[in-house]
């Protein structure tokens, strides 16, 4: 990773209009920490590879286990995980649950955030 070469304020001038605009238009403490645990939650690579094998098809734990070359214990841990945060649903079919995303707003952050990484990657 390369050095940031970000500009740098030598002022101290404090631009009131901005400053009050912006603190008006923030978002609450409590919503801002929903939204920082739902990030940390996306940063497990385990856990973005079940949201991408999900993005295409519904699947079972023994299903994903295959794909990620995981136990179904490990699978299972990490499920729970994405259900938790509301990223992933299971429904139970006989024995089985078959997982989901949980809406189309998670399949629309991975792939914004894929189109960030190849856009970056292809800057390069």
């Amino acid at each position: 990773m390369t050095k940031c070469k970000c500009a740098v304020c030598d002022c101290n001038t404090i631009h009131n209009e901005n400053v009050q605009k912006t603190k008006k238009q923030m978002l609450t403490d409590d919503l801002l920490l929903d939204i920082a645990d739902f990030y940390k939650v996306l940063a497990d690579s385990t856990r973005i590879k079940i949201i991408n094998a999900l993005e295409n098809c519904d699947l079972c734990v023994c299903d994903i286990s295959t794909i990620l070359n995981m136990t179904k214990s490990a699978v299972s841990h990490q499920l729970q995980n994405l259900k938790e945060m509301n990223l992933i649903k299971g429904v139970r079919q006989g024995k089985e649950v078959i997982y989901s995303l949980a809406d189309e707003h998670i399949k629309q952050v991975f792939e914004i955030s894929l189109q960030h990484i190849m856009e970056k990657r292809n800057e390069n």
